[in-house]
């Protein structure tokens, strides 16, 4: 059965990227046969195209296809009703989705600041350690990227592990705890303060603080040796050094950084869904939407859910385009 899969794959790939070359070098051919004035108008789409069509297919039409599904309700027998805005009143109008907005509120306010900050504190400790040490630090704060978001979860659910009191504690934080005095804890249904909240943020930081730390660092490096020396010969400290000479040289690559890791935090699921279900109002907007859609079977509801995400990511993702073409331009 393995060896089956395997040769299918590999027929698989090797058909698509045939098909792919033939459907270029055709499309070129046909290209070329015209005047010159409609070649050089058509040519450059004969490649783009194909992206386009499949970006179409897989990005724009499924995108308006939820936009119009939340308006709708979806019955039984599959059969869809319009019903306006009544799915956007439902949402809204629940206490549970005003605290998911304030979750991923925290999630977007917090996360990002933490994981840019360590990047860059990380990443410049790492930076003058000596190369020997440097790679070796640098490849046990890279290593958490490694691993999936499930697999992160399962093995912070092991340190989070709850024992009773009294008994032999296995997880790793309840350990401690226990050892300076103090009581096991279900840290994950901690409500005041959101504490759980946050313990599941921790996760999130853990896996992208190596992601953060190597672009911090190659930032840094590419600061131009003759400015540090100008700021040495002037007298500034070290700290006055980083803030006021490096720091400035390596901001747009920090927000690079903060925006890509803000979009991930906006749509953040694995965790919450592998660690708590979205219980004890941790539950977040893709949380929320997995919910609506695959257990209780509301499709407005759910379509409605991803709207609203789509509108809260859009405007993130537009900034960054027009930020990394601005970069590109200084260039």
């Amino acid at each position: 059965m393995l060896v089956k899969d395997s040769l299918v794959a590999i027929e698989a790939i090797i058909v698509g990227v045939v098909s792919t070359m033939l459907l270029f070098w055709l499309g070129n051919k046909i290209v070329e046969v015209l005047p010159n004035k409609i070649r050089k108008t058509l040519q450059p789409w004969v490649f783009i195209g194909p992206v386009v069509v499949l970006i179409s297919l897989f990005l724009i039409y499924p995108t308006l296809q939820s936009i119009w599904l939340s308006f709708m309700e979806e019955e039984i027998d599959g059969s869809t009703t319009w019903v306006g805005l009544q799915n956007y009143k439902d949402i809204f109008g629940d206490a549970n989705f005003r605290t998911m907005l304030v979750n991923n509120l925290m999630w977007i306010t917090i996360v990002p600041i933490i994981v840019v900050s360590l990047g860059v504190v990380i990443a410049q400790f790492a930076n003058n350690v000596g190369p020997k040490r440097e790679k070796f630090f640098k490849s046990a704060i890279f290593m958490p990227m490694a691993i999936s978001f499930v697999s992160a979860a399962t093995i912070w659910r092991l340190i989070y592990s709850y024992i009773p009191e009294g008994q032999s504690q296995t997880g790793l934080l309840n350990a401690i705890w226990v050892g300076f005095g103090g009581t096991p804890q279900t840290w994950l249904q901690l409500e005041g303060f959101k504490l759980n909240n946050i313990f599941l943020m921790i996760i999130f930081i853990w896996l992208n603080v190596g992601f953060a730390m190597v672009l911090m660092s190659a930032a840094i490096k590419a600061v131009p040796e003759d400015t540090i020396e100008a700021g040495r010969m002037d007298g500034t400290s070290p700290s006055q050094l980083f803030f006021r000479i490096i720091l400035p040289q390596i901001w747009g690559t920090a927000l690079s950084v903060f925006i890509t890791v803000l979009i991930g935090s906006m749509k953040i699921f694995d965790i919450v869904l592998a660690m708590t279900g979205g219980n004890y109002h941790t539950n977040v907007l893709a949380q929320n939407f997995y919910n609506e859609y695959f257990i209780y079977g509301n499709t407005g509801k759910a379509m409605a859910t991803v709207v609203v995400l789509i509108a809260l990511i859009a405007p993130v993702m537009t900034y960054q385009v027009r930020h990394y073409r601005k970069m590109d331009m200084l260039r």
